[in-house]
């Protein structure tokens, strides 16, 4: 690699969410690989992407009379109209069959391709590999994870890239090292020193502050599979271990690792700290991309030094007539409009704010307080359903205070993070990796609630530029931090967030810009990139 030139970089990631239109995209993992491609086009890095193109995408999750979530599954097939056909295909072995990909390019990121590929071929037996993020099973999974890194390194090499480095958003794309390993097996080279050489080219990045989250497979169904790619079962387990752990794979193979927030890199090497052979674990806080999620009246309201109240406002009447037009719920913009979107994972703990409705039911009933929710559960996860099933039951309890927005999306996110009054993040302390929705919400001057954990500690001026609660504390014992952390979220929210908006709000604009400044540039998507290029794309 030439030391006067920023290397080429390919990412690798299973998801991008890139807009509303493109729905190949679950949740945070996808948009922050979404912005990641939006700064390095603005940057103009020579970066390139790898994903795939899920023709069903991600569940579009409804919620049925009885308040239940249920997937619903539909062929996108309008984005192959926003895409380039490259007329390039590429071939994945995969249990015995040769598995053709078409090849899709993204047409507004010339410099920055994202390329896509995509199973829906004539030719293919079993078009549907491609068919559903995060869908079906495990044979399924490890099939999909098969097109992403092998197909994408043999498109690498089809376009004949000379890419420097390959990063690994996740352990999905490890499939991608086991096949430069093969490569360099096949020009002569033994395996220890095809990995050592392969170790040279990868960095990976790492997510999932929750053990049981990171994917485990059998490598009897990898090998059933085809995923050995030529390596010997010893081989394999050198490299993930038995069973084969992606995220272990993903640390074995890269020569850098970095966590995504600086509380989070603490907790991921303690994590993996029995894995030998693995790379230095650094910390690089996520960051969010400008255009896509700040609203420009109210930073052009801030950078021309006029009242953000007045915008903020104006905003928060759009967010409540968009949430009128979704569920009939016609809330106040005078009153204190607090929003709480992502996954429904049971450490995210949706629902606490709930849970002792002595305290918290005046000021739903009276509106004093309003609540507005959105999320999805994955489709397979029984109690992440249950969690949603509550909010929505919480929503026909407190009907004029409470809503829940069905279908989380990139629409849904813009509209919370730029127009209510609070953002609440209450995870199990340390469990949240990162959380870029409270960068969204905080750069639109939005203030945050929230535990210290994820980007949280690195931003949070207790009083100034939002609100923390729980000073920190972790417990073991999950029943005892929970009531820990709900007596910390009502003291601060009744006696310093409710008095402060209704009683202050000099204070509370004070408190905006002291948000937007505080976080703008601080947590940007190219401040993180530039730090990627600067920290784990070189060696």
């Amino acid at each position: 690699m030439s030391s006067n030139k920023e290397p080429k970089v390919a990412y690798f990631c299973m998801e991008y969410g890139l807009d509303k239109a493109i729905r190949i995209y679950a949740g945070g993992l996808g948009i922050l690989a979404g912005d990641i491609l939006k700064a390095a086009k603005e940057l103009n890095k020579p970066m390139i992407g790898i994903g795939i193109l899920w023709r069903q995408g991600y569940t579009k999750q409804l919620i049925a009379e009885d308040g239940r979530p249920y997937d619903s599954y539909h062929n996108n097939d309008y984005m192959y109209k926003l895409l380039d056909d490259t007329g390039i295909t590429v071939t994945v072995r995969i249990r015995d069959e040769d598995i053709i990909c078409k090849v899709w390019k993204l047409q507004r990121y010339d410099n920055v391709p994202l390329y896509l590929l995509d199973t829906n071929h004539k030719k293919n037996a079993n078009k549907w590999i491609t068919g559903q993020l995060y869908g079906w099973f495990v044979e399924e999974r490890i099939a999909q994870e098969l097109i992403l890194g092998v197909g994408g390194i043999k498109l690498i090499r089809k376009l004949g890239l000379n890419i420097d480095i390959y990063h690994f958003n996740e352990g999905h794309a490890v499939f991608a090292g086991i096949e430069l390993i093969r490569e360099k097996i096949k020009q002569g080279h033994t395996f220890d020193e095809a990995l050592a050489e392969v170790r040279k080219e990868i960095v990976f990045t790492t997510h999932t502050p929750v053990k049981e989250g990171n994917e485990k497979h059998r490598l009897d169904s990898i090998r059933y599979m085809g995923g050995f790619r030529g390596l010997t079962l010893e081989q394999m387990v050198k490299i993930g271990g038995a069973p084969f752990n992606m995220t272990v794979a993903g640390l074995r193979l890269s020569h850098m690792a970095n966590a995504v927030a600086e509380l989070h890199a603490v907790t991921a090497r303690k994590m993996w700290e029995h894995v030998d052979n693995k790379p230095p674990i650094i910390a690089i806080t996520n960051g969010v991309h400008h255009k896509t999620w700040v609203d420009q009246r109210i930073r052009e309201a801030y950078d021309q030094g006029k009242l953000l109240w007045p915008v903020h406002q104006e905003l928060k009447k759009e967010l409540i007539k968009y949430i009128k037009q979704k569920t009939g719920v016609n809330l106040s913009s005078d009153k204190l409009l607090i929003g709480f979107a992502r996954r429904a994972a049971p450490y995210k703990r949706s629902d606490l704010i709930f849970s002792k409705a002595s305290i918290i039911g005046p000021y739903l009933k009276e509106g004093k307080i309003q609540l507005v929710f959105s999320g999805k559960a994955h489709p397979l996860d029984d109690t992440g359903k249950r969690i949603i099933s509550s909010l929505v039951k919480m929503s026909k309890k407190y009907q004029h205070s409470v809503v829940f927005l069905e279908d989380y999306n990139m629409e849904i996110g813009k509209k919370l993070t730029r127009g209510i009054d609070l953002w609440l993040n209450n995870p199990r302390r340390p469990k949240e990796a990162s959380g870029t929705s409270g960068m969204k919400a905080a750069m639109n001057g939005v203030l945050n609630m929230s535990i210290l954990d994820g980007w949280w500690p690195e931003a949070c001026e207790d009083g100034v530029n939002g609100w923390q609660f729980g000073d920190g504390y972790q417990d073991s014992d999950q029943d005892k931090q929970d009531e820990h952390d709900l007596k910390a979220l009502y003291e601060v929210l009744l006696n310093k967030v409710v008095p402060t908006y209704y009683h202050n709000r000099e204070r509370w604009e004070e408190m905006m810009k002291a948000s937007i400044e505080s976080t703008y540039e601080r947590f940007s998507a190219k401040r993180m990139l530039k730090r990627y290029y600067k920290e784990i794309y070189t060696f």
